[in-house]
């Protein structure tokens, strides 16, 4: 294992024992029960883990698996909160990012930009392209709900109420998530991690070409 590998591993388990630490001690805030969460993500696997998370915390989640498409179900549907992947074929997210904050019907959703890849994590951090916030996979179900709680402290999420109910079973949310029975959702993982192929899917599509000038 080289240093730069062994750093990132570090990093992620200090990052992994602190969200623990942080859901014991406080427990993060939570967005509206049934609220809408778009997930866009060209891997199934992170589609299904990450829906698969915020679904047991009661949200509602729509699912894209490419740029276009985000764009049009952020306009048709307005979810609550984006959860964008950096590296896509063909429209990237940080195209993705630009084209959302530039239409009036989009640019007020929050959006947290995740990637596993370093050079696009290197990219969103030099420049932060109007994101709100930043997840860098492979991550788990305590960061995903610190993220959420933390846009909800900053006002940009409408928070549950203390009295709201216990999240709904997957079956009772709305239409739009996709259904899942209990094995199925039994059989995906609780961490995702980072495709693969991701590196070498960014390294001929420079971000900064794409989305240079963005505010």
């Amino acid at each position: 294992m080289d240093g730069h590998a062994l750093i990132n591993g570090i990093g992620f388990f200090k990052r992994l024992l602190s969200s623990h630490v942080a859901a014991e001690e406080n427990e993060a805030p939570r967005a509206t029960l049934g609220a809408r969460m778009l997930v866009v993500d060209d891997s199934p696997t992170i589609c299904a883990v990450l829906g698969k998370m915020l679904r047991q915390d009661g949200y509602a989640v729509l699912n894209a698996t490419s740029g276009l498409d985000a764009i049009g179900l952020a306009c048709s549907e307005q979810p609550a909160l984006i959860f964008l992947d950096i590296v896509m074929p063909g429209m990237n997210g940080f195209a993705v990012l630009r084209a959302l904050r530039h239409d009036p019907r989009t640019r007020h959703i929050p959006i947290v930009m995740i990637s596993g890849n370093p050079q696009a994590t290197e990219q969103f951090y030099v420049q932060r392209f109007g994101a709100d916030d930043f997840m860098r996979k492979p991550f788990d179900r305590n960061e995903v709900y610190l993220r959420i709680g933390q846009l909800v402290q900053s006002g940009r999420l409408d928070g549950r109420l203390p009295s709201a109910p216990v999240p709904a079973p997957v079956e009772a949310l709305p239409a739009l998530a996709t259904e899942l029975s209990v094995d199925e959702l039994a059989d995906i993982p609780d961490i995702a991690m980072p495709d693969a192929e991701a590196t070498p899917r960014l390294a001929g599509v420079p971000p900064l070409q794409v989305v240079h000038g963005i505010g």
